[in-house]
């Protein structure tokens, strides 16, 4: 080629580089061209999204970009937030960063900040960027390129926040990214629920990516409440992302029982070799949550007999059986109240559930009264409601008598108490002993969420984890059956 061929090749590079994609396969075509990354746009698994996907839906909003959803003439939403759930290695940071770019290129005044489950987290992405940056970007720039962010000439900006309360109050921007939601504080993620705003005709948008290592954690509790929230779920794992097979034997491969030959049609990056070292060097469970994105095994979940198919039933009031309520107190921790029946054939029916902090015992009776006023069996309770305030002199079980509640309670072990919810849920013979109605929702996320504690050394204890969340409303379940099944324990019970 001629030099004067080059020099015109090259200016025409440089003129696309200014143009902004229109369609999805232009995206590609310009991320690999001009910022170096191959976005893998084939989904291999059911369920499973492409990465090409998220970055299209991301970057285009609410186009028509010519994707598969797109042939129904769905139109996304622009205002619709993200959750990308991806493997280890599979490019979520990447990406992320590869859309900050091109929105601070082709959205004047839009403005970005990227929070990281921990500092460093926050900066991977943000040095992807930069490294972007640095392939003919740098003339976009308007100052200096710091460490913590930077500002374009056309008004956008990037700027990354760190892993605290005080850093993420206080911003109002289109875009907030973060980066491995899974090991964020709880506090730093409330925060930063209100972090975007729309502005210069951008709309805001919350966008999460993570792995999912808990069935409990926070990644969890994000994409259980994805389709109530209008969350954008995107899913992929290794197969999205490995790269083509070529002369390999498949009955022969470490890969095969998983692979079934995915690989053979993959687009992506992700070297086989690598994959196959990381599969005989790490555990079939970790295996399959790290790189699979299967869910999370429920080995430290205290009731991984539960299953919402089989525990979550429709159940009325009857009014021809006894009517118990079960209490856990509390004021800054929640106070949890159950409502339960027993049947004949002694299945408890869990109806209904009260359960708020802040709040005078007074107001609790009365709320609960007011919720359930048929009569009562017996209200059962926390043992530990027995011990007199040191000020007022009285306790708390003598305090419910005289709001016209009155409690019993009978004292024993947790792992007892436990056991026996245990044995209800999924007794050894015939079906489950134990429904509970759909509206007990925060019950039920206990039931999902209500794990074992870990040591120092990281192993598990035999003791639940009390996270001041999912333990008060167990505890008001575990008093029920400590009083109303376990006889055999020692009787150590009282009526006011």
């Amino acid at each position: 080629m001629s030099i004067k061929k080059q020099k015109l090749t090259l200016d025409l590079l440089q003129r696309l580089r200014c143009y902004r994609p229109q369609t999805r396969q232009e995206l590609a075509a310009y991320v690999e061209a001009y910022l170096g990354l191959k976005v893998p746009g084939k989904r291999m698994c059911s369920g499973h999204n492409s990465p090409l996907d998220y970055l299209a839906y991301s970057f285009f909003g609410n186009q028509k970009v010519g994707s598969e959803e797109d042939k129904s003439g769905k139109k996304a939403d622009a205002q619709q937030d993200v959750v990308v759930w991806a493997n280890r290695g599979g490019g979520k940071t990447q990406l992320g960063a590869a859309v900050s770019l091109l929105e601070c290129l082709f959205l004047p005044g839009c403005d970005i900040r990227i929070l990281g489950g921990s500092e460093e987290q926050s900066r991977r992405m943000y040095e992807y960027l930069r490294g972007s940056l640095e392939q003919g970007y740098t003339g976009k720039i308007e100052g200096r390129i710091t460490q913590k962010g930077c500002r374009f000439a056309n008004g956008a900006s990037v700027q990354v926040l760190t892993q605290s309360d005080r850093s993420v109050r206080g911003h109002h921007v289109q875009r907030l990214r973060c980066d491995e939601v899974e090991l964020f504080d709880p506090e730093v993620w409330q925060a930063a629920q209100f972090i975007t705003n729309s502005g210069n005709g951008i709309s805001g948008r919350l966008e999460v990516f993570s792995t999912l290592h808990r069935p409990y954690g926070l990644m969890q509790e994000i994409l259980r409440q994805a389709p109530g929230s209008q969350m954008r779920v995107f899913r992929w794992c290794l197969w999205e992302v490995i790269e083509p097979c070529r002369d390999r034997n498949c009955s022969q491969c470490v890969l095969w029982e998983d692979c079934r030959g995915r690989a053979k049609e993959g687009q992506g990056y992700y070297s086989i070799d690598d994959a196959i070292s990381q599969k005989r060097r790490s555990s079939k469970q970790s295996w399959q949550v790290e790189m699979l994105c299967q869910r999370p095994s429920r080995s430290d979940l205290v009731f991984a007999e539960f299953d919402r198919n089989e525990h979550v039933q429709s159940v009325e009031y009857q009014s021809d059986l006894p009517l118990y309520r079960s209490i856990d107190f509390g004021f800054s921790n929640p106070l949890a109240c159950l409502l339960l029946q027993v049947d004949g054939n002694g299945c408890v029916r869990v109806l209904d559930e009260h359960i708020k902090n802040q709040t005078t015992l007074s107001e609790h009776a009365r709320l609960i009264q007011c919720r359930w006023p048929r009569p009562v069996a017996a209200t059962y309770c926390d043992p530990a409601g027995k011990q007199r305030n040191e000020i007022t002199g009285s306790s708390l079980v003598q305090e419910m008598a005289a709001l016209g509640m009155p409690v019993r309670y009978r004292s024993s072990r947790i792992l007892d108490g436990l056991e026996m919810i245990r044995r209800f849920l999924n007794p050894a013979e015939g079906k489950p002993k134990l429904v509970i109605a759909p509206k007990c929702e925060q019950l039920i996320r206990a039931f999902e969420s209500y794990h074992y504690a870990r040591g120092a050394n990281g192993t598990l204890t035999e003791l639940p984890e009390k996270d001041g969340v999912h333990d008060h409303v167990v505890d008001a379940l575990r008093y029920f059956f400590v009083n109303r099944f376990a006889r055999k324990f020692p009787l150590r019970e009282k009526k006011y």
